[in-house]
């Protein structure tokens, strides 16, 4: 569990309205859907959230929580990829979602830190992304400064952006005053109501756990759309990383810092009950396409131990993010949506500004109020460098997709299987079909392995102890309820010998070791 969820205070929720009737129903809990809710109902709509979940529960609650609009060289990114003009409304709708949080956790009196926020270099080739990270900066008019060192790391950097007048922020403490605040106003904040279906009609109607919900409006705020209209999910890529807390023997950095190269390194101080930490994350990868989470999380674990000398990791968590071809996000009317289905996606890891930025945009297509900035990146061009880099994308999808039918069908038989050690899962066939086997808590499980979204083999994360779609990056929890999407739908049991029941009888698929 994160830091963030796990100091976060109670938050406050409502039942479910069986066919209740809003002005907008808002799909997920994190800061986009909060943030979006709150908007609407001071603009007068009635206005119900739904989450699967709980409040904060997937990329929210495990973010870095840096609200900065120096973000590594993402603006260097986007300028290549697509033209000054969008890099700079890219930036101007940032600033107003900086602008709009921060000024609201003034009004609601959470507190949170100003810091400088500073990208650094340790090689020749981050310098040169330095360099154009700076041209980048300075064409959408950020007053960021070069500098050659950093003098708060304990190691040599060979230069530095830094730019004042940027925050960091505890997530969860944010959630928990937009929630309040959309609760003062009127509106409903549903959890563990799991979306499955939406219905474009007139009204919306929307499918979920405990029935249905009518709205004039749908608001798709889940990380990654569940509908597949647009096909979203091909035009993005889920990526997981990781973050550890430390107890850090001397000072801790007070500026957040993030490398120019990868692997990533970013690092910023909070504070639990015991006092300050240091938080170091990165080590990102593509969801359910590395051999093992876990070393990568050890290899982050030795990288602050080797740098911050007597460093003890006292936590550790990960979260998960999408980035479109060319680094800009999603935000707007779903295709064949009827103009009632509306979606944001594709933050690249920068949620704590785009979310709310695309909040700010989806409030203002849903009230008739026009965005100079909002405007402009809804009709951006795409460019051959965008497709090539999708095509890229969903190349890699495809052998994803065909090393895990491949893998799937010469694995072991199911009943040849003996149940996996704690914390440790794989995958076996149960006839012609794969299955996952894992024993988790003294739990042995067996699940049908494939991704009910659209049929990727899924694998074990030895980190999470999860299972997890290489192909766009739905999460699964041992027993096969859904984590994450784009899957609604969870992985079906599969009946397992290791269950020993009695002749005649069918056997159960979980066993209690």
């Amino acid at each position: 569990m994160s830091l963030w969820l796990e100091t976060s205070p109670a938050i406050p929720t409502d039942p479910f309205e069986w066919d209740g009737r809003y002005d907008t129903v808002v799909v997920g809990a994190g800061l986009t859907g909060l943030a979006t809710a709150v908007m609407l109902a001071r603009a007068g709509g009635r206005v119900a959230v739904l989450e699967a979940r709980t409040v904060g529960a997937v990329t929210t609650g495990n973010t870095t929580g840096k609200v900065s609009l120096l973000q590594g060289t993402t603006l260097a990114g986007i300028r290549r990829r697509t033209s000054d003009r969008v890099l700079c409304a890219y930036v101007d709708g940032n600033t107003a979602g900086q602008g709009w949080l921060l000024d609201f956790l003034d009004a609601q009196g959470v507190p949170y830190e100003m810091r400088d926020a500073v990208t650094y270099a340790t090689s020749a080739d981050g310098v040169d992304q330095l360099e154009a990270e700076l041209a980048a900066l300075q064409a959408a008019g950020l007053p960021a400064g070069r500098t050659p060192s950093a003098p708060e790391l304990p190691f040599a950097v060979a230069g530095a952006l830094t730019l004042g007048g940027q925050a960091q922020v505890h997530p969860m403490l944010v959630l928990a005053a937009l929630a309040a605040e959309l609760r003062r106003l009127g509106g409903r904040v549903v959890e563990g109501e799991r979306v499955t279906a939406i219905s474009a009609s007139a009204p919306a109607v929307i499918t979920s756990t405990s029935g249905r919900t009518q709205a004039d409006q749908v608001v798709l705020a889940t990380g990654t759309p569940i509908l597949d209209r647009g096909l979203y999910f091909a035009k993005t890529a889920a990526e997981r990383s990781y973050v550890a807390a430390f107890r850090v023997p001397g000072d801790i950095p007070q500026a957040m810092y993030l490398s120019a190269e990868t692997p990533a390194r970013s690092l910023r101080q909070a504070a639990d009950a015991q006092g300050d930490v240091l938080l170091v994350g990165g080590n990102g990868h593509p969801v359910g396409r590395a051999d093992s989470p876990a070393q990568r999380l050890a290899e982050l674990t030795a990288w602050a131990e080797e740098r911050f000398p007597g460093a003890e990791r006292t936590q550790w968590w990960a979260a998960q993010d999408y980035r479109s071809a060319n680094h800009v996000p999603f935000v707007g009317w779903l295709p064949r949506g009827r103009g009632r289905v509306f979606l944001a996606t594709g933050y690249a890891k920068w949620g704590m500004t785009n979310a709310v930025a695309a909040a700010l945009s989806l409030a203002a297509d849903l009230t008739g109020e026009t965005l100079e900035w909002a405007r402009v990146l809804h009709h951006r061009v795409t460019r051959p460098g965008d497709l090539a880099e999708g095509v890229a994308m969903n190349a890699s999808v495809g052998a994803s997709a065909a090393a895990g039918w491949t893998g799937a069908a010469t694995a072991p038989e199911l009943v040849d299987v003996p149940a996996p050690p704690e914390g440790n899962g794989r995958v076996v066939r149960h006839g012609m079909a794969p299955a996952g086997i894992s024993t988790v808590d003294g739990v042995t499980c067996a699940v049908a392995a494939v991704c009910p979204h659209l049929g990727g083999v899924v694998r074990w994360n030895d980190a999470e102890l999860s299972w997890d779609c290489p192909l766009h990056g739905s999460r699964f929890a041992p027993d096969g309820s859904v984590l994450e999407g784009p899957a609604t739908e969870p992985l079906a049991p599969v009946p397992s010998p290791l269950a020993h029941a009695d002749e005649g009888e069918d056997p159960p698929t979980r066993v209690e070791g």
